[in-house]
């Protein structure tokens, strides 16, 4: 495998673009830094942490409302959250529930809450976000 210096962001950019053919919406870079960020941060254990603390302070009939802004962050809400709300989180066609699970919340949305295009042409800034109850 060849090596290559990297004394910039921009040659970073430069050798995954050369490395990997990317066919995404959003440029490499883009990518390349929110996972090193993400990665640097512990930002999905700590999400991780932040949610199981949420439930574990909501009083009886609270809201839970998450914000999340990528695809990696979104998933583990969404996961998190059905898990949540399941009785049981056994493996499906085992025949006798021991896990003890009870549900703590209760789902409000099947799927994301996204901007509207409106609002996305008077903010770009807000393509991103997907909100989940």
């Amino acid at each position: 495998m060849q090596s290559y210096p990297i004394g910039s962001t921009g040659e970073l950019v430069q050798v995954v673009e050369r490395m990997i053919r990317m066919r995404h919406k959003i440029h490499t870079a883009t990518r390349i830094f929110q996972a090193l960020r993400t990665a640097v941060n512990e930002g999905l254990q700590s999400l991780e942490l932040a949610l199981e603390q949420a439930v574990a302070i909501l009083d009886l009939g609270g809201r839970l409302v998450v914000i999340s802004f990528h695809s990696m962050e979104d998933r583990l809400v969404k996961d998190f959250l059905r898990r949540e709300a399941q009785d049981c989180i056994y493996p499906p066609g085992t025949a006798v529930c021991v896990c003890g699970h009870s549900p703590t919340l209760k789902l409000i949305t099947k799927k994301a809450i996204r901007p509207s295009l409106d609002e996305v042409r008077a903010n770009p800034r807000s393509r991103s976000p997907r909100s989940r109850n």
